[in-house]
Parts: C-alpha cells; structure tokens; sequence
C-alpha cells in the first residue's frame, strides 16, 4: 500500500521559504518536484481550528473548535477546549478505521489522545506544565519506551512575562534543542513502528516568528538594530533546522508521499493596540461599571501570580485550580456593567470575536430576541466604521454574521460577529484587554512594549496564508496550486491512500496536483453521535491556560 508521511510546520510562510529557497534544499526540492502553493487557513488563522479542520477536512462550523477557548453556553466564563470537543473524526481515525497503521505526534488540539491502530503522541495542550507524560500518549507503555530509546520527549515553553537580558540566547537554544529531541523520536518511530500515514509537527517556526520578527525584519515598526545584530538570523536559522529534519525523515521514507503543511503563515504586528470592548462602549453599545475592589485585588493577584517562576506556578494552579480559573473568566469579562450592554467581546488577540448579550441566552442578557439582527447591524455598522486615528484607514477589515463565515450544526458555538482586523501598512493590530475599564480604543505602544511582553502583544503574528507542498510517485512535478484551503489536506490525503472521501467533508481533493486516474469517490458515512465534551478539571484548566499564556496566546490586561 501507498505510504503516506505527512510533516506540519506550524506557523511556516512562503513569504520566507521561497527567498531564502537556497538554504532550505529539502524544501525547495520538494517544490521542484511536486506540487505547492499557498494553504488558506481557517478564519481567524489559529492553532486550534486551523489543525482541527486539517485532521478532519470540515470547517470550523462542523466540528466545532473555533479558538483555545469556548463560551461555557448559559453563562460568562469560558472552559479550555480539548480533543473531546472535536466532533468530526480525523483523517487517522478514519484510516485506523479502515485498517491502515497510523502514527501521530505533536499535533496540536489532540489531547486526550485517541486509541489509533498505531500510536498517538498529543500536542503541547495538556495539562501539564513542560513536557508530557504518560497522559499524552497512546498506548501509554510507548512513552516509557520513548524515554529509554531516545529520551523525553519535551514541548518549548517560554516564560514571557520577564522577557530580559539573555532571553532570547535562551530561546533559540532551546528552539533548536527541542527541534533536535522532536527529529529524534519521530526517526525512531518511522523506523521501529508499521505505518500507512505518519504525522509529526514541529512548532518551532512558529514560535521563533512569534518572539524573533522584530530583529528579523528591518520595516518593521518594532524594529530593533541593536538586537537585529545578534538575533537577525534567528528565524533563518531555525528554517534552517527544520529543512534539515525534513530532510532527514524523508531518507528514512524513500517510497511515501509526501504532504508538508502549515496551520497559519506569518507577519509583522504592528506598533498600535486596539481594544474592541472600549469600541464598542465608544458606539454606545457597551457599558463598563465603576472598578470594584474585588476586580482590583483580582487582577493584582493574576498578574503576580504570572510573574512566579514556572515551577512555582505549576504548583499554585494545582492547589489552587478553581480560584485560577475563575480568575480566567473574570479577566475577560471585568468590570462590564451588563444592565447596559447589547454587546461585548473576549478581547482574546487569536479570535476577536463579539457577542451580543442577548435576553434569551446570557444570564444577565438585555437584548430581545427580536432585536437580535438589528444589533449585529449595530455591531458591524460599528466596527467598520473604526478607524485609525494615526492614519484614517479602516481597523476592521470584515465584520461577519457567524453563519456568513461558518457552516455546519455547530455555528452557534461561534461568537455573533466575527471580525477580521485590517492590516495597518502591512502589519498586525494588537487586540489588548480592556480589563473593565474605559479609555481610547486605539493606542501607540511604546518602545519598552516592542518585544511583546505580556499586555503588548508578540512582535510576529499569524496571517491567513500557510504552506502546502505534495511530493511522490502520484503527484506532478512543478504544479503551483492556487486555491489550496486547509479542509482539503484530509480529503486529498485519503485520496492518495486508495481510500474514499466522507461526502460530509467540506474539502476537496486536489486533483490538479494528482496523477492518479482514478475518480474521487465520496461515500456516505454515518457520523458517531456527539459525546458531551470531558472539561479539564479546574487545576487543569489553570495549568493549561498557563501554558498557553507561557506561550503567548492568552494576553493580560
């Protein structure tokens, strides 16, 4: 049977591949003989339901993982989404189904992991704080086995709340030495495990773009000279690398197709903050209530409590996870008077959506279920008219009814408006936390907040367009794709294994890049009933949401 070896470069850009294509030979090979082009991601372009439509070919309206986070429905607080919230199955479930051996590892929004024909090792959103551990992994005895052959696997994880001198020396070695522990395990287990399709991903490119753009690039407006010296060949070199372990994983899979793929690409974020709720208080649709003491000491304790080394943070959320993560929710909700307010936002920079505080379906809602499109015409009219008091251009790209945007039974879970930022010449705005407090809804960073420390947003931010390249015995040489989308990777892999498609799958096969002359088959196949989701407990929603700020994907006010 056809072998199918995919690789995910989370974060990867063309923008960045194809000049610097002489020092990434492996990539640049593979280009020349097979199939690439841009990969349009999910909307917004992050992490979770980006990989999530990867694995299963839906769009986020069918398999409902919109953001690191979800609305708990009936209330204002939010849970940390997990893989028990994925209701589509995955590209490996399906071939597991089929009786195809499979191996995963490191794909993020795959925790807990699934009992495959094969093994799985789950991306970096566990519940712990560095690391794995025998949790991660399906069956778990290959964990212990791992750590004997090769050694722990580990997942980078940065402290960005003290982001001072030696930080970034520290970064990029432990970049490049994750990379190496990362090559090492997935060489092991394409050679130790039977396989059909194997998956292994690297998050490096990505959090280098995050942490390293402002030295990288000299237009942009956090630039800085000084540091660009030492660290601006730090994101070139950890393509570098990765060209390295792509090519060294190939060797070890002569015969298989090949599919190399990114979630997301990347760009610059700009020198401005914008904060939604204050937006939208502007256009009297929100209204923020007198800072209580509560809110105060609240916001007092999270902030110090972030700036614990990460040990020490580890054990405060376990013994205190229910206090932690009520904090979480009262974070993005603080300080928001809901007797007033037909509208608000989470403020969250990976999904900068708006709710309306409807009567019908928020404790504390206003808005009458006949109002309910007269105030999302409100929402937008508001958004799409912000703008940039610096330039006069326009803050908000789009402005979308959820159900413009999203399609599938799960579109409700989505927020109301979903909003896409404008680029501000080029670069990203930074959403902010309004932490329940009025003020400008646009702002200047200053200098000191250029790096991107917790509050200021990182100096690299996701854009719409990753990477897609296709390599092997069924594919052309020299084809450039041009409306390549993230949901059709799991319908043209399945394709390439002699499988048919779910006629559910909202992708399609990409048969302009195939040589394969046998037709596209879809069948009808029966989906599983939607289990209730299995929520984090408490202490792990703290350690996780830990984590994911470490990493810079939660902001603080």
């Amino acid at each position: 049977m056809t072998q199918l070896l995919i690789i995910g470069l989370d974060g990867a850009t063309f923008d960045l591949i194809e000049p610097w294509a002489n020092d990434l030979p492996n990539l640049a090979g593979l280009m020349r003989r097979g199939a690439w082009g841009r990969l349009r991601s999910t909307v917004p372009p992050v992490t979770f339901p980006a990989w999530t439509s990867f694995m299963t070919g839906v769009n986020p309206g069918q398999h409902g993982v919109f953001d690191f986070t979800r609305r708990v429905p009936g209330t204002y607080r939010v849970e940390f989404v997990n893989a028990t919230h994925r209701r589509r199955p995955t590209l490996w479930r399906i071939l597991s189904d089929a009786g195809c051996h499979v191996g995963v590892m490191g794909v993020p929004a795959t925790y807990p992991p699934e009992h495959l024909n094969g093994f799985q090792i789950s991306g970096f959103d566990a519940p712990v704080a560095v690391g794995i551990d025998r949790s991660f992994v399906h069956p778990p005895e290959l964990y212990d086995e791992v750590r004997r052959a090769v050694g722990e696997y580990r997942t980078t994880d940065f402290q960005e709340v003290r982001i001072g001198p030696g930080w970034h020396r520290a970064a990029t070695r432990s970049l490049l030495d994750v990379l190496a522990v990362k090559q090492d395990i997935a060489a092991y287990l394409l050679q130790k495990e039977p396989w059909d399709c194997f998956m292994v991903l690297f998050g490096e490119a990505d959090t280098v773009s995050h942490h390293f753009w402002l030295y990288h690039d000299p237009a942009s407006p956090r630039h800085d000279p000084a540091g660009a010296q030492e660290f601006g060949d730090a994101i070139r070199t950890v393509y570098r690398r990765l060209d390295e372990a792509v090519g060294a994983l190939l060797a070890l899979a002569p015969d298989a197709h090949v599919l190399i793929a990114s979630d997301h690409g990347f760009g610059g974020a700009g020198d401005k903050a914008v904060y939604l709720n204050r937006r939208l208080a502007e256009c009297g649709l929100l209204h923020f209530q007198r800072q209580s003491i509560t809110n105060v000491g609240a916001g007092a304790a999270r902030r110090l409590a972030l700036r614990l080394p990460a040990g020490a943070q580890e054990r405060l959320f376990r013994l205190a996870g229910p206090w932690a993560g009520a904090l979480e929710s009262r974070n993005r909700f603080a300080g928001i008077d809901w007797a007033g307010t037909r509208a608000f936002s989470e403020e969250q920079n990976t999904c900068p959506g708006v709710w309306i505080n409807r009567r019908d379906r928020e404790p504390l809602g206003i808005v009458a279920p006949d109002a309910y499109e007269a105030t999302r015409d409100a929402v937008i009219e508001a958004l799409l008219t912000w703008r940039d008091p610096v330039t006069g251009q326009s803050v908000v790209a789009q402005a979308r009814r959820r159900e413009a945007v999203y399609q599938g039974p799960f579109v409700s879970e989505a927020s109301d408006v979903v909003v896409e930022l404008a680029l501000d010449a080029g670069y990203s705005y930074a959403v902010q936390g309004s932490g329940g407090r009025p003020g400008p809804s646009l702002r200047v960073l200053a200098p000191h907040e250029y790096l991107g420390a917790k509050g200021s947003g990182m100096n690299g931010t996701h854009r719409p367009d990753g990477v897609l390249l296709l390599a092997g015995p069924q594919v052309r040489a020299g084809i450039v794709l041009h409306s390549a989308n993230i949901i059709d990777a799991a319908p043209t892999a399945l394709h390439l294994l002699g499988l048919s498609v779910p006629s559910y799958m909202d992708g399609r096969v990409l048969v302009e890049a195939l040589t394969v002359d046998r037709p596209v088959v879809d069948i009808e196949m029966s989906l599983p009933d939607a289990a209730s989701p299995a929520s984090y407990s408490p202490a792990e929603e703290a350690i996780v949401a830990a984590r994911l700020r470490a990493l810079g994907y939660l902001e603080d006010e």
